[in-house]
């Protein structure tokens, strides 16, 4: 299989789209698993059934319903983490892709294309967002939409999107690269950890409303990687210790 990585064109915009859309949906069944294995949940099923036992005069089919009625919730709930982020994305970076992403010399969006049935079919993308860091002022890269469909995976894509955004990042020279990832995404916690990126925190922080999170139990992961020859800035919270800037090598 060919695949060639490119920039973006606006005339791959529904194909980046329904990537991005399919790439996050997988997840919801992954995580409602993960969610209802969890000591939490059943002990919060069991209680239901016991009270929709009790409440319904001792019949079991009540119960049942109630322990089903819960583990309904907890779905709802996965599905909403993922399906929120998706419409919320769609409404703004991805609803103009070329504005966001290629209209700034630091930013950048790259598409995967292979040609199957004598038709080029977008495959994968990843884009790249620069930031600067408030307190010491340099620049630094975020990596976003790393997407890549069932028809290409299990041959080193992921690998080559992200390697191609690092690229990008040293010749731009953004001194490190950060990313966010959920918890139940198996798969790209494995290959960034293989392209040699360190976690570094674990969190819950998002637009969503606190009982989705909870109910859901999923959680943002973020990713550091250093990509540059520049000073790495280090920082300690401040009641701790002071700030430290290290002379670093890639």
């Amino acid at each position: 299989m060919q695949i060639v990585i490119r920039k973006f064109k606006p005339s791959d915009h529904e194909a980046v789209r329904a990537i991005f859309r399919d790439g996050l949906h997988e997840h919801i069944n992954p995580s409602f698993i993960f969610a209802v294995s969890q000591p939490f949940h059943i002990t919060l099923m069991l209680c239901c059934c016991a009270v929709g036992y009790w409440l319904g005069g001792e019949s079991v089919g009540v119960a049942l319903l109630a322990g089903c009625c819960w583990i309904g919730l907890v779905y709802v709930c996965c599905y909403e983490f993922y399906s929120r982020y998706v419409r919320m994305r769609l409404r703004t970076d991805m609803q103009d892709i070329t504005a966001s992403y290629l209209s700034h010399p630091d930013n950048c969006f790259w598409v995967a294309e292979v040609e199957m049935n004598g038709r080029p079919q977008v495959v994968g993308t990843v884009a790249v967002e620069a930031k600067k860091h408030p307190e010491n002022g340099q620049k630094y890269a975020e990596l976003v939409r790393l997407y890549v469909s069932s028809a290409a995976r299990r041959t080193g894509l992921g690998s080559r999107l992200g390697q191609t955004a690092e690229n990008f990042c040293k010749e731009r020279g953004l001194y490190r690269i950060v990313l966010d990832t959920t918890s139940p995404q198996r798969a790209a916690l494995a290959l960034y950890k293989k392209m040699g990126y360190r976690l570094i925190q674990k969190h819950e922080g998002t637009d969503h409303p606190w009982w989705v999170v909870r109910l859901s139990r999923i959680k943002f992961i973020r990713w550091r990687k250093s990509c540059n020859r520049n000073l790495m800035f280090i920082h300690f919270r401040h009641d701790y210790l002071p700030c430290l800037y290290l002379q670093l090598t890639c």
